[in-house]
């Protein structure tokens, strides 16, 4: 005997035991019919058989009853013989009825004369990899359906090369491309040609590169030409080796949000501007009226020692200067009062030409050597009912307003023309009206502006140069003088301001003169008066201004005091009383004496137009006297409110 045939039944017998050993496979042999002939211990561990319950039978047994209608079992031998090996994944059943995927593979054996004698079938379970895999599947399937689902963003993928290679409901909400219309294309398209010419896609993929992640804000296209702001975050994506294979991009417009950023942004602005210039006035109103009460002494004590004193060439002249001074320091705080609008408007019969004839100089000034200015006034015009200190100041603004609209200089013009209105249907009431007419040649307006213009805070110039309220002021001194403020402007055309006011006729205009002048005026019949202010200058200057008038004076420096004085000199017969004191105001006073049954006649000398929360005395019917006032002024009140 050969000695290679000794070793055969060892050999035999080890084989048989490395696969008997194996348990993560099953293997197994069939006959050429497809029965079972051997059975090993994976066999056993996956299909649940016993040899002796399964050696002999039918292979198709494992098979689930689908596939055996199907004859999958006979297809599988059949190509197995004819094909050299068959090979596939499928559901199986074990020996209780449950199913397992299963890979398997059947090869044929053959004998030296080729002759087929039967399979060896190996069969692994892959039950866990497939469930692995069907959760993989599931949660990409959840993933892109919820990607497809959002509509509020464009989330989109891109290749290395910026291509866009998937797209969502919300890239086409937003962008409105088809899917079909922009996969293929280069994601620049949603770009503006100032961006693509800045090369912000190629720096954007780039940065996303080299530093894991790109974001920016700015301006994208969409597929009808129209813009959007946008907020675009770009991620890069690596394989497992770290190199870059596409980009994940999400965009969303947020043109509704900067919209309203904007908006918050300029309210805040206007409430800055609007605290500013609360701001500004509560300080400039509480400056004027303490320089009111400081001037209303200097004037009276000037005028009473003008009166005094003869006529000295080295002391008159410059006794006269300072009352002159004095009064234009008292036209500035009505200025300021205005401003911070604590003035109320003192209408009378006011000559456009003649008004502003007296500011050319200091307009010329003000506006400099670049612009042209014109004047043109016709001759005859009525005067008009305005305050006459709030109209220059509104001239001055629109002529200023006019010089800022033509940076390389050009050509105001200011005139006035008698218009006459014969309707009530007009934005005014039917009358006589001059128009005060301010034109210039600078840029004009476009009609969003115009449509804002006498908005208040609103303002086309920098931050810090302008309130805007000049235009509004305007407006107001105009419809409270009875009248109307009409703008006419375009771009390249210039801007043209009128300015409306009732005409008043030559007889009210005469007695407005004649109510305005300042006689010395000394009384006969002099009668006590009680002055109340807490401010002792203006207290002690009062009191001489009155006794200088012949009147006897009793002084008190509060509202408490001055009830006190009340009660014990019944022969009073008229108060004077400051309206801003302490502790009670000159209103409170004349409240108090009207509950007390007193009818005396009473003055109110203010500064202010507005009390605040206080009882208002034009309610009460109280005469006011304007400070800082003139001994002549006072004496026309004191002789008004006695003869009343």
């Amino acid at each position: 005997m050969k000695p290679g045939r000794d070793r055969l039944p060892n050999e035999d017998a080890r084989y048989r035991l490395l696969v008997d050993a194996i348990t993560d496979y099953a293997i197994y042999m069939l006959d050429p019919d497809g029965r079972v002939s051997s059975w090993n211990r994976g066999a056993e561990r996956l299909k649940g058989y016993k040899p002796d319950e399964i050696i002999g039978a039918h292979f198709s047994k494992f098979y689930t009853p689908e596939d055996r209608a199907a004859s999958i079992p006979a297809t599988a031998l059949r190509k197995a013989a004819e094909e050299g090996q068959f090979e596939a994944e499928g559901w199986r059943l074990r020996k209780d009825g449950t199913r397992f995927w299963a890979h398997v593979v059947i090869d044929p054996i053959r004998d030296d004369q080729g002759r087929l004698i039967g399979f060896a079938k190996i069969t692994r379970d892959l039950t866990e990899r497939r469930a692995a895999e069907e959760a993989l599947h599931d949660s990409q399937e959840q993933f892109r359906l919820l990607v497809q689902g959002v509509t509020d963003y464009a989330i989109y993928m891109l290749d290395r090369d910026g291509i866009v290679a998937s797209w969502n409901a919300g890239a086409k909400r937003i962008k409105g491309y088809e899917a079909e219309e922009i996969i293929g294309q280069h994601f620049s398209t949603f770009y503006t040609e100032a961006d693509r010419n800045a090369r912000w896609p190629a720096r954007a993929l780039a940065t996303a590169a080299a530093e894991g992640r790109f974001e920016k804000e700015g301006w994208r296209v969409r597929k009808d030409g129209t813009r959007f702001q946008a907020h675009v975050i770009i991620d890069a994506i690596r394989d497992d080796q770290g190199a870059v294979i596409g980009f994940a991009k999400v965009t969303r417009d947020i043109t509704e949000r900067v919209a309203t950023d904007q908006a918050l942004a300029e309210a805040q602005q206007s409430l800055f501007q609007a605290q500013k210039l609360e701001a500004i006035g509560r300080l400039t109103g509480g400056i004027a009226h303490d320089f009111n009460n400081l001037l209303g002494a200097i004037l009276g004590s000037l005028e009473l020692v003008r009166k005094r004193l003869s006529y000295d060439p080295r002391i008159t002249p410059l006794l006269e200067n300072a009352v002159q001074g004095a009064e234009r320091g008292a036209a500035l705080t009505e200025r300021m009062l205005a401003f911070a609008r604590k003035q109320e408007l003192h209408l009378e019969a006011v000559d456009i030409p003649v008004l502003v004839r007296g500011m050319i100089e200091f307009i010329q000034r003000t506006i400099g050597a670049d612009v042209e200015m014109r004047f043109d006034f016709p001759t005859g015009l009525p005067r008009v009912l305005t305050d006459a200190n709030q109209l220059e100041a509104a001239v001055l603004n629109l002529v200023v307003n006019a010089r800022d609209a033509m940076p390389a200089g050009g050509r105001i013009t200011v005139s006035a023309a008698l218009r006459r209105v014969t309707e009530d249907g007009a934005d005014v009431p039917s009358g006589a009206y001059v128009v005060l007419r301010i034109e210039d040649t600078g840029e004009g307006m476009s009609p969003e502006t115009l449509a804002r213009a006498a908005e208040p805070f609103f303002t086309t110039k920098g931050v810090g140069k302008g309130t805007g309220l000049g235009l509004s002021m305007v407006h107001g001194l105009a419809a409270q003088s009875g009248g109307k403020i009409a703008i006419d402007s375009a771009p390249g055309k210039g801007t043209r301001i009128e300015l409306w006011f009732p005409a008043t006729s030559a007889i009210a205009a005469a007695n407005r003169l004649m109510a305005g002048a300042t006689p010395d005026i000394r009384t006969d019949r002099g009668v006590l008066v009680l002055v109340v202010d807490d401010d002792n200058l203006v207290l002690l200057n009062t009191a001489a201004m009155l006794e200088d008038l012949g009147h006897q004076v009793l002084s008190a420096s509060s509202g408490e005091e001055a009830l006190g004085h009340l009660a014990g000199h019944a022969e009073i017969s008229l108060v004077v009383t400051d309206e801003i004191m302490p502790g009670m105001t000159g209103t409170e006073l004349a409240l108090r004496m009207r509950d007390g049954g007193s009818d005396l006649p009473i003055i109110l000398a203010t500064g202010y137009a507005e009390l605040g929360e206080r009882p208002a005395p034009q309610k009460l019917g109280l005469p006011r006297l304007a400070k800082p006032f003139t001994q002549s002024q006072l004496a026309q009140a004191v002789e008004a409110a006695l003869s009343a």
